[in-house]
């Protein structure tokens, strides 16, 4: 703080902006290029005075001005004492904030008194040890598990190619003990944040009451302070291991204090003592986490004088909850609609659902092995996982009976497509009779009848005329003709038997579908 006395003309000049101007400390400053604290502290001196107006009255001449000014101190004031809570939220909440600035600002605030900058910097550390000792959380054995990712990845080398590739680090803590767990997985991806923790609760050989993840978006749907909404398949994961998902307040650095620590733990002694190894696979990675979070686990905590795993098998090991027998295998969980063909899409996949269900949303499980769709609770249909796109899995309890009326039928599509012109036939009826069950080309069908609605009748006509002459007769590659206007354009060499073709033996007649 420096110690040359201001002149009267500045002084004159701060009171004039202040009152006369209506200016603010932050203003006045920039003004007369002093900081806002001095111009906070000179207005405070001379409110002091008494004078809080202007122009200044006639009894302050600049020799009474500087007499009485250079005599009053601005006494400090019991309601200048800074909110300290308020000061750590804003450092830890905003990434550049100072202490330096947060201080200009509560000198702002108490223009009647405040401390300096380096009172007020030693109150603080002062106030933070005092909190970090009283405030801090007591966790009961077997209750909580804290789980985050590392900020920085390994990276992994392909051996043939010599390309790096950065896996995550996963940790996780348990609250009473500091019982540490840590794994890398290539992203951190629903799939990779699900199988952690059941390779977590594995390590653990148990589960605890609670599990405290950040707001992951992984792990947490919708972020809210109050109400967070937990992703589907992580909500299954808790209901099967009988413990609860309790996300981190968002801005609330206490409610994952134990990982925010673990994870530092980790960056510090695990991963930057592997930092000049070379890992050519996860697996060959994940044995190298493990054998040095078991040295971690068994070192002396100098706070506890016992180690992790001890406390681990003192305190939490017997509270956890029973393993299920089974582990949990991932289930991908979303949410589908059942197509007018009755199959729902899953990956580029098609599954078939009871014909009554057309137009409904359901509910699918996805595993690796069984896909199983659910309405409104009850479970209707269930398949082998399948893996080919463009492919059909379809039950035959699923469709239609022959005397149901049908809203969609082979019949509709064929009458439809006539309307526009025989090669638009020509292409429903090839694509009918390509499938093993007609409805399965029903969507196809239906994309590609709808094009005449934005193309006209003609136009579909001239594209599916040139799609059949040139074999490239995918619902695709109609749309890309009518895209790119080459139904306007002359028409390759005409194959004179082509119409003809609509009588060809593979083509299913008017009587197959009844």
């Amino acid at each position: 703080m420096s110690t040359t006395p201001i002149t009267m003309k500045k002084l004159k000049d701060i009171l004039r902006l202040k009152y006369g101007q209506k200016l603010t400390h932050r203003q006045i400053a920039k003004s007369l290029s002093i900081s806002p604290s001095a111009v906070s502290r000179y207005a405070a001196k001379a409110a002091k005075m008494g004078i809080t107006t202007w122009p200044l009255e006639d009894k302050w001449d600049d020799v009474a001005l500087k007499n009485t000014f250079l005599k009053t101190k601005a006494p400090l004031k019991k309601h200048s004492l800074p909110n300290w809570q308020t000061v750590q939220d804003e450092l830890k909440t905003r990434k550049y904030m100072t202490l330096q600035l947060l201080w200009e600002e509560y000198v702002d605030d108490n223009p009647g008194g405040y401390y300096s900058y380096n009172h007020y910097c030693r109150m603080y550390r002062q106030w933070n040890v005092s909190v970090r000792l009283s405030m801090r959380q007591t966790h009961h054995a077997g209750e909580k598990l804290f789980v985050d990712y590392c900020g920085p990845t390994m990276a992994i080398v392909n051996p043939e190619t010599g390309e790096y590739r950065s896996a995550q680090v996963f940790v996780a803590v348990m609250g009473a003990s500091n019982y540490t767990y840590a794994e890398a997985t290539w992203s951190q991806q629903l799939e990779d944040w699900i199988m952690s923790h059941v390779r977590c609760f594995e390590f653990l050989g148990g589960v605890p009451d609670m599990v405290i993840p950040d707001n992951l978006k992984s792990g947490v749907h919708r972020s809210c302070r109050y109400e967070p909404d937990l992703n589907p398949t992580y909500h299954q994961l808790s209901e099967y291991y009988d413990t609860t998902v309790v996300p981190a307040r968002p801005y609330k650095p206490k409610d994952k204090s134990k990982a925010e620590v673990g994870v530092q733990i980790v960056e510090r002694w695990i991963m930057a003592r592997i930092r000049k190894e070379t890992f050519f696979s996860l697996r060959q990675l994940n044995q190298r986490i493990s054998e040095l979070v078991n040295w971690m686990n068994h070192k002396v905590m100098k706070q506890y004088d016992e180690s992790r795993t001890s406390l681990f098998q003192r305190i939490d090991k017997p509270a956890l909850k029973a393993l299920p027998e089974c582990a949990y295998q991932y289930t991908y969980i979303k949410n589908v609609r059942v197509n007018i063909d009755y199959h729902v899409e899953i990956e580029k996949h098609y599954y078939s659902v009871p014909y009554s269900l057309v137009k409904k949303q359901l509910e699918a499980k996805i595993t690796g092995q069984l896909v199983t769709l659910n309405h409104e609770g009850n479970t209707v249909a269930t398949h082998a996982r399948a893996y080919q796109a463009g492919r059909h899995s379809t039950q035959d309890a699923h469709m239609p009976k022959a005397h149901q009326k049908q809203q969609w039928s082979a019949q509709r599509f064929e009458h439809w497509a006539k309307n526009i012109g025989p090669h638009t036939l020509l292409l429903v009826q090839e694509n009918l009779a390509s499938r093993k069950h007609p409805e399965q080309a029903f969507r196809s069908c239906l994309g590609l009848l709808s094009l005449s609605s934005k193309y006209t009748n003609e136009r579909l006509e001239n594209a599916c005329q040139r799609a059949l002459l040139t074999g490239a007769k995918r619902l695709k590659n109609v749309t890309n003709i009518l895209k790119k206007g080459l139904d306007k354009t002359a028409m390759p060499e005409q194959q004179p038997d082509l119409l003809s073709s609509i009588e060809h033996q593979n083509i299913r007649g008017n009587g197959y579908y009844h």
